[in-house]
This record gives structure tokens, C-alpha cells and sequence, in this order.
């Protein structure tokens, strides 16, 4: 069965699609046959960035290894039993239909409370939250006093991944693997970094979580998106010479998938 890596966080703007598109494309630049799902049927983040990638290579007579990106099959309402829900089944078929020739299947979620979300949580083998180093997203796992010192609870996301937890174990599944990315971190040493640091070191112990370095806050990133490229293709498209910031990035996305401890992958990059 394939391997399911779970990208959500139920706050907008913390670089899920940039780390789905750089986590799949990493896996098939590495020769794993892999597989996204986009659940933002509204904005498809993810999804455009897959077609804008086929759309530049196609243009620059490119073949590069990409993810295929799979739009949510439909369902005829009418086989649904009372009180079934249309968005478990959409998500189940799509899985179902992937699993057998896929050796990952990466589901990116929005950045909402959805019921998609809800299930695709209680699926994932590898759920990695991509978390803006702040603590107003520091918020999303857990309420901290005004010091950032003491945590007071989780948050109403991590009670959500708890409930997928039990779901699993419910059903006889291993446990999910819960990797958070510190994304966006700033360069400087400063106090707020240091104390975020401290604050999510100490949750992951309570929550049961591992911190995992992501990437920093850096212009390449929006420059890739129209193009659908990722930091893995800057050469394959003719940039003789990194810079010192992309060489940075690059190290960046090897480490954060060295800490991924994904089933069979050996970092080559």
C-alpha cells in the first residue's frame, strides 16, 4: 500500500503548497512513483502549481520528473446510504484508485476546517504542519500565556489530529508520524525565534510531535510558482550558477526531507 504524507494546517499562508510541490517533486526526481491530491477545491494552490509546471515544460520542449496531480472523482449521490457523507467517498475512491500504483500519495489540505480535512488527518502515515515561526501561529497547536512561556491547551487543530490519532488506532493502523516545519524562519537571532523554539520543543513532548527545520523566508519561492518549478529544477533549466541564497534553500529542502523519515527514501540530492 502506498505510503499517505498528509500536508495541513488550518491557517492560510504557511507554505503547505510550496512544501507539497517540493516534497513530491523531490520524491520523483528521486525515481518514487508518487501521486498528490489537492483538497482546496476552491483555490487548488497545489493543483495550479502542477499545471503550470507541465505547461512551462511543454513550452520549453522540457522533461523533468513530476508529480501527476488527480482531481477528486465524482459520486453519484444516489448510492450514498443515509447519512453518508459525499466528501468521505470522494476522498476513499481517489486513495483507493491511486494506492496500487503509487509508492506515495501526497494530500495537500486547505487552509480551513474542512470535512475533506477531517478525513484526509485520519489517513495520513506522515502528517507534516507547516508552521510560520510566530506565535500567532503558534496559536493553531496551542494556547500560550502573554510571557510565550507556559502552555495553557492545545488548540482546536491539535485536538483535531488527537481524534485522527484515535481513529487509527481504532481501525488497527500504525500511528501518524506528526513532523512540524518551522517555515518562514527568520536569519537573525532574535528573542521571539528563541522563544518560539522553546515553546514548540515543549509541546511536542505533550502533543507528541517532531520539529523539523523547513525553509526560510526567501524570494525564490514566488518567483517558482508561475513556472511550477521547484529548487531541485533551477539547473535542469539552465541556471549555470546557484546563489549563495538558493545554494541555502536547496540544503534546506534536503535536510527537511532527510527529517521526514519517509519509508524507503535515501536523500540523493
Amino acid at each position: 500500500m502506498a505510503h499517505i504524507i498528509v500536508v495541513g494546517n488550518e491557517k492560510g499562508g504557511a507554505g503547505k503548497s510550496t512544501v507539497s510541490m517540493h516534497v513530491a517533486t523531490a520524491l520523483a526526481r528521486m525515481g518514487h512513483k508518487i501521486s498528490a491530491l489537492d483538497l482546496d477545491l476552491r483555490q487548488r494552490t497545489l493543483g495550479r502549481y502542477v499545471e503550470n509546471r507541465t505547461e512551462f515544460l511543454t513550452k520549453a520542449g522540457l522533461e523533468l520528473p513530476s508529480p501527476d496531480c488527480h482531481d477528486l472523482p465524482d459520486i453519484d449521490q444516489s448510492t450514498l446510504k443515509p447519512g453518508e457523507n459525499i466528501y468521505d467517498h470522494r476522498l476513499s475512491a481517489a486513495v483507493a484508485a491511486l494506492e496500487a500504483d503509487n509508492e506515495f500519495i501526497l494530500i495537500d489540505c486547505p487552509g480551513s476546517h474542512t470535512r475533506l480535512s477531517q478525513v484526509a488527518h485520519s489517513l495520513a502515515d506522515t502528517l507534516i504542519t507547516p508552521l510560520n515561526d510566530s506565535f500567532v501561529d503558534f496559536d493553531l497547536l496551542a494556547r500560550i500565556d502573554a510571557q510565550g512561556e507556559t502552555i495553557q491547551g492545545p488548540s482546536v487543530y491539535s485536538e483535531m489530529v488527537w481524534n485522527a490519532r484515535q481513529l487509527r488506532a481504532q481501525a488497527g493502523l500504525k500511528p501518524i508520524d506528526w513532523v512540524v516545519l518551522r517555515n518562514r524562519v527568520g536569519t537573525q537571532r532574535m528573542v521571539n525565534k528563541e522563544k518560539m523554539e522553546k515553546a514548540l520543543n515543549m509541546l511536542s513532548d505533550r502533543i507528541g510531535f517532531r520539529v523539523a527545520p523547513g525553509f526560510s523566508e526567501r524570494v525564490i519561492f514566488r518567483e517558482l510558482f508561475p513556472r511550477g518549478l521547484t529548487l531541485l529544477d533551477l539547473k535542469d533549466i539552465g541556471v549555470k550558477q546557484l546563489n549563495i541564497s538558493n545554494v541555502a534553500a536547496r540544503q534546506e529542502l534536503r535536510e527537511m526531507m532527510k527529517s521526514l523519515k519517509l519509508p524507503g527514501v535515501t536523500i540523493d540530492f
